[in-house]
């Protein structure tokens, strides 16, 4: 043990590698490992190191490469695709939490006061929101592998989202992650740790059982069609064609195809739309399907309602596009991505705004893939009256990494949230149903299924507190930021003018 110490201490390599390794330990949190209960104490390595080093300057620097090694744990699976560019950008991101980093080591550095304990307990999880904040930037990479969305399957956290969302999940998992380690290394603070760390326990407790829940009002059956892995968007569109035939009889109020699951313009292909229509005559139900294809302009990927009579409705186009996948960020600056991975070689076109569609008395919300990621746009569509959340998803490509169960899990937190049952339709897997509460509904459709399954999602009505009152567990944390800058900046300045009025006093002569 006194060796590692050595090393860590005298070597910058064993200290960055380590600092690396424990910015990673928590994304065993996220599915598909799923060890949530693992997330409140994931932090605490790297937050023992960064308050233990010599220098603020190296707790930023532990700060940035803990980013580092979170960042690339998170999206490791992006690796076969961009390769390389996986590293540069976990790398980049990382920086964000150099700041963090720094405020580790400037409350926490030494023996901890009682004082600076409190203000740990409310100041790192504050600035931890805030990184969470920039790097949700959808030019960044979106929300993916926020720390709060690790909590998608335990039931008071869920609660708790409808109260502040994920970012309140996520502010109580980096207290409890702060709390534990003044507990470790805190010893004339101990009193306080505990303190705090039973006050955000009971706070939190009450508030997800103070929370209103959604009032169910009935049911609607979806049904879900996955095809599977199927090359050619010909062979995909038959298979779909087969599986949701086997539908009738069924009734369904709504049939959910997944992301990019027609690869024709519909106005080009007049044959798909009739196919199309008469599915829907067939089975007695509206069909949502998804279009990625070129039409005038440019490539977009749409949501579009099919009814008895065909395209009916809206079309909803994608608005925020995958990077890289979908388009590459300053494409002049940044397009030899294309060349080391599988970066998009065209740029898609973005939609403009959401839309809430009319599927017979259904009214229903529908997103396009990692826009799932986003609170917001959930919040939106609930606001504008959806009762029922869709996303249209594909992880085909990464069929056997971890993004299929990590990308099915975000519907959970988005469905409690807004207090609207959500469906993750996908091609390939994985796809889920979860109720206004965010528990699931049914079995998860795994990467191996190619079928069609109905699923008796609850509906309900009312408004959550997060669909009221917004994201404001950010503008808390950014308040608190701002009180300790300025406390910070009046401190430097009495301790100037301190100064200045010792020099500016005569010295008696002798």
């Amino acid at each position: 043990m006194r060796g590692w110490r050595q090393r860590l201490g005298t070597s910058p390599w064993w200290r960055g590698a380590a600092a690396a390794g424990a910015g990673a330990l928590p994304a065993l949190a996220f599915p598909a490992p799923a060890l949530w209960w693992f997330a409140y104490v994931a932090l605490v390595p790297w937050m023992l190191l960064a308050r233990a080093a010599p220098t603020p300057r190296r707790a930023a620097l532990d700060g940035w490469l803990g980013g580092f090694g979170f960042m690339l744990a998170v999206h490791h699976w992006l690796l076969p695709s961009l390769n390389v560019f996986t590293v540069v950008l976990a790398a980049l991101l990382g920086v964000l939490w150099a700041p963090w980093g720094w405020l580790l080591h400037r409350l926490l550095h030494g023996r901890p006061s009682s004082r600076q304990a409190v203000a740990a307990l409310v100041v790192v999880p504050s600035a931890w929101l805030m990184v969470e904040l920039v790097r949700s930037w959808q030019g960044l990479g979106g929300p993916w592998g926020m720390l709060g969305s690790s909590q998608w399957q335990v039931g008071p956290a869920l609660r708790l989202a409808s109260v502040g969302g994920v970012w309140l999940l996520s502010l109580l998992v980096v207290a409890v992650n702060t709390a534990v380690t003044l507990l470790v290394v805190a010893h004339g603070a101990r009193t306080t740790a505990v303190a705090g760390l039973v006050a955000t326990v009971a706070v939190t407790t009450a508030a997800s059982a103070w929370a209103p829940r959604p009032q169910t009002d009935g049911t609607a059956r979806v049904a879900v069609v996955q095809p599977g892995v199927i090359g050619g968007a010909e062979r995909r569109f038959d298979r779909e064609e087969t599986l949701t035939r086997r539908l009738a009889g069924r009734d369904v109020d709504l049939v959910v195809w997944g992301e990019s699951s027609v690869g024709f313009d519909l106005a080009e292909r007049p044959d798909l739309a009739r196919r199309l229509a008469a599915l829907s005559r067939r089975v007695d139900a509206d069909i949502l399907v998804n279009v990625d294809a070129r039409r005038s302009g440019g490539i977009y990927k749409s949501s579009v309602l099919i009814g008895r009579d065909g395209p009916t409705g809206p079309r909803y186009d994608k608005m925020r596009l995958v990077p890289f996948g979908e388009y590459v960020p300053a494409r002049s600056l940044l397009g030899w991505a294309t060349s080391v991975g599988k970066a998009a070689g065209e740029d898609r076109r973005r939609g403009t705004h959401q839309v809430v569609m009319d599927a017979g008395a259904l009214r229903v919300g529908p997103l396009v893939c990692f826009e799932s990621a986003f609170p917001d746009m959930t919040r939106n569509l609930t606001k504008d009256g959806a009762r029922l959340l869709l996303a249209q998803s594909s992880t085909s490509t990464f069929q056997h990494s971890w993004a299929p169960e990590q990308h099915a899990s975000l519907a959970a937190l988005r469905a409690a949230e807004t207090g609207r049952p959500m469906v993750h339709a996908t091609l390939t897997g994985v796809s889920a149903v979860y109720g206004p509460d965010g528990s699931r509904v049914g079995p998860w459709l795994g990467t191996s299924s190619s079928t069609a399954r109905v699923y008796a999602a609850p509906t309900a009505h009312g408004t959550t507190l997060y669909v009221r009152f917004g994201d404001w567990p950010v503008h808390g944390a950014a308040s608190v930021l701002l009180v300790l800058g300025a406390a910070e900046a009046v401190r430097r300045l009495r301790r100037r003018a301190a100064l200045s009025h010792a020099h500016a006093v005569p010295r008696a002569p002798r």
